[in-house]
């Protein structure tokens, strides 16, 4: 048997903010095939988060896929992407009742909190995009909401991995780092606004500098560019299940995609098994980024 084995890697898996997404999907695929996990969240969601790992209503949900047992996270820590350190926190964040009762939760601070409690990380997966202004045609994107865009949607990315390179270089058997993407950032896609297609072309971009930059340090940066699935945030587009229809309609598999399926590829990609993959977009959207018409 050909094993996708990830025993006793740290995986820290970002922008986990339900039982739905990507983020928690390819958690438990990581943990299936071996991984120790650490999850962040945004500081407006960490309580939610914190509930669906311990009612008895979400444990359906925590069932690892192949008989690999229940999730089992070992920490859960606040971080909003937005702030590199606590001295770029502005005054109305500062005073937001959903942040004050975490003492820092910057970059900086989630990658002090892996040091301390793990010494070293071998997994990051990035899974966070937001726009303040997704249902606006990008015509009518504001200045302030195509910034926001960028600097949640892709920036974080560099950010993250700055902040990561020393519990992450020249780990044994390297370490691995997984962004999200869309077709979004390749086409023009409609009802995708807001300035996100234009921040998932700068992650894609980023994607392979990162990979130049971090290679010598023997870490990987792959990006999976998933076709449209109804995840809560993706559902804020408005549109989201006529991309879908849309999607499955012209696809060489003509079916919508399944979250397990981008799970299952991205442990793949943070395997030994991938150990020479890096600086790739890898598509899994039943073949959808293949049709010309």
């Amino acid at each position: 048997m050909l094993p996708v084995d990830l025993n006793g890697k740290i995986a820290l898996v970002t922008g986990v903010a339900d039982n739905h997404g990507f983020a928690w999907h390819i958690a438990k695929s990581l943990q299936a095939a071996g991984a120790r996990l650490v999850f962040s969240s945004h500081p407006r969601v960490t309580g939610i988060v914190e509930n669906i790992l311990a009612r008895d209503k979400d444990a359906e949900s925590r069932v690892l896929p192949f008989g690999a047992g229940t999730l089992k996270v070992e920490t859960l820590i606040p971080c909003d992407v937005a702030f590199d350190s606590m001295e770029d926190v502005d005054e109305a964040t500062r005073s937001d009742r959903h942040y004050q009762k975490h003492a820092d939760y910057s970059i900086k601070g989630l990658m002090e909190a892996v040091r301390k409690g793990f010494g070293g990380l071998d997994i990051l997966i990035h899974s966070v995009a937001f726009s303040p202004e997704i249902r606006n045609r990008l015509i009518d994107t504001s200045r302030k909401g195509y910034l926001t865009a960028l600097s949640v949607s892709a920036y974080s990315l560099s950010a993250l991995l700055r902040a990561a390179q020393p519990l992450m270089e020249n780990r044994p058997g390297g370490a691995s780092a997984l962004g999200l993407t869309y077709i979004g950032g390749d086409r023009a896609v409609a009802h995708y606004g807001g300035g996100m297609s234009t921040a998932k072309a700068a992650l894609q971009i980023d994607c392979k500098q990162l990979a130049q930059q971090l290679g010598p340090k023997n870490i990987r940066v792959n990006l999976i560019s998933a076709g449209p699935y109804a995840s809560r945030a993706a559902r804020a587009i408005g549109d989201i299940q006529q991309m879908i229809d849309q999607a499955s309609k012209l696809s060489p598999l003509p079916r919508p995609i399944e979250p397990e399926e981008v799970a299952h590829t991205a442990a793949f990609l943070c395997s030994p098994l991938a150990s020479a993959i890096t600086g790739h977009i890898v598509y899994v959207d039943c073949g959808y980024n293949i049709v010309g018409v």
